[in-house]
């Protein structure tokens, strides 16, 4: 038997940089990390020849998440790998004229954000998680069973290992094993969407800008990575996205072009495809006792402003803030009031952000005519705004609300 302070379903992006945050800070923390898939590799870089192998899955990172990274201490391990700044966006309705175009430089940035694979993300994390002492990774091993014990939480694992600790934390994903241990309850729904994603190389040069064409099936999203090359996020019907899957490379390539309105040229090359359903749907408590949930095993979003893994990363934030701050005065990290400071404090965030994408999916697949002109004149409109346009762009950085000293500027 092996005890911990903290135990911690699931090794990626969210459970990583928790991790990370905790293990790092002034507080004598020991914790476990567990996952059922083995350490990553390190991702393929450009060749000699300029061929690319990018990851499938990328990330739009906010500055908040950037922060965060840093604080951590990655970012300098995801820069040397591969990193895609983007200084604009521009967003158009295919439906309409409405157009809203978001510049960096207008709020006296030097990008928005960053276009960062999964991939590169994760293997960062592990580089970092393994340099600590206090940190005790496990993988790949299975979760079999969750008791509550005596206060604490004891976990038995596929290779008769048993692990006991004082506070369990799942960031094991949209299908989390251990929420449904805990049996908190869910409640959502699967959009009649999903996501065909790819990466491709376009004629021109796509200006370190994130494009995204909003069309009745769903928004097309083109986000900037090195070179010429683009991730593409195409969200339309699941039946749509399994035909554009199996398509011929020269028709989906197309198929693309058309669909992008050929505002970057002709597709010229394009990776394997991939396609994932697309649901919403957050949990009734983020919180039990000795226990606590964050990123998508609490909540999932629709990606059509890739706000979802920032949301997760917040939440790690927020979570780590709680429980320093509650250990360095002598507080029990797994006491029920802690515990219910990080949930009050990232739920209403999460939802009201939750509500605001699954309302802004509602606006743009709509068909009326009525409402095409609504949102059209609406998207001009703040357009014509600098002053509402960069709250918003502020927003989307995730440089305003309540955020945790991690997400600040400062170093931690």
């Amino acid at each position: 038997m092996s005890q911990y302070d903290i135990c911690i379903v699931g090794s990626g992006m969210v459970g990583a940089t928790l991790a990370c945050m905790l293990a790092d800070s002034d507080e004598t923390l020991s914790i476990a990390v567990i996952d059922n898939a083995p350490p990553r590799s390190q991702p393929e870089l450009l060749d000699a020849n300029q061929k690319s192998q990018f990851d499938l899955r990328v990330s739009a990172i906010t500055r908040a998440s950037e922060n965060i990274f840093r604080n951590t201490g990655v970012w300098e391990v995801i820069e040397s790998l591969r990193v895609s700044p983007y200084r604009d966006m521009h967003v158009w309705d295919a439906m309409g004229n409405g157009v809203v175009h978001f510049d960096s430089a207008d709020i006296a940035e030097s990008s928005l954000g960053y276009i960062i694979e999964n991939n590169v993300i994760q293997y960062a994390l592990q580089q970092r998680l393994v340099a600590f002492d206090n940190i005790t990774v496990l993988a790949p091993v299975q979760c079999k069973k969750l008791i509550e014990n005596d206060n604490q939480m004891v976990l038995l694992l596929d290779d008769e290992q048993v692990i006991t600790c004082s506070l369990i934390v799942g960031a094991d994903g949209s299908h989390s094993w251990l929420r449904q241990q805990a049996k908190i309850m869910k409640r959502g729904w699967d959009y009649d969407q999903a996501a065909l994603v790819c990466y491709v190389q376009t004629e021109q040069s796509h200006q370190k800008t994130a494009w995204q064409r909003f069309m009745p099936d769903g928004p097309l999203a083109f986000l900037p990575l090195q070179e010429n090359y683009s991730s593409i996020v195409w969200s339309t019907t699941p039946e749509h996205a399994e035909e554009l899957k199996i398509m011929s490379e020269n028709d989906f390539k197309k198929a693309l072009t058309i669909a992008s309105d050929n505002f970057l040229g002709d597709i010229q090359s394009c990776s394997q495809r991939a396609v994932f359903p697309l649901r919403f749907f957050v949990v009734e408590n983020y919180i039990k006792s000795n226990l606590a949930l964050i990123g998508d095993a609490a909540h999932t979003i629709h990606p059509l402003a890739g706000q979802g893994v920032n949301l997760g990363l917040a939440d790690a934030a927020a979570l780590a803030q709680t429980l320093i701050d509650a250990r360095s005065v002598g507080k029990e990290i797994n006491r029920f009031s802690v515990l219910r400071q990080y949930e009050r404090w990232r739920k209403a965030d999460n939802l009201a952000v939750m509500a605001a994408m699954d309302g802004f999916k509602n606006l743009f697949g709509s068909e009326l005519n009525a409402v095409r002109e609504l949102r059209n004149m609406g998207m001009n409109l703040v357009n014509q705004v600098p002053l509402v346009k960069n709250m918003v762009i502020k927003q989307a950085m995730g440089l305003s609300g309540d955020l945790s000293r991690f997400a600040s500027r400062e170093v931690v």
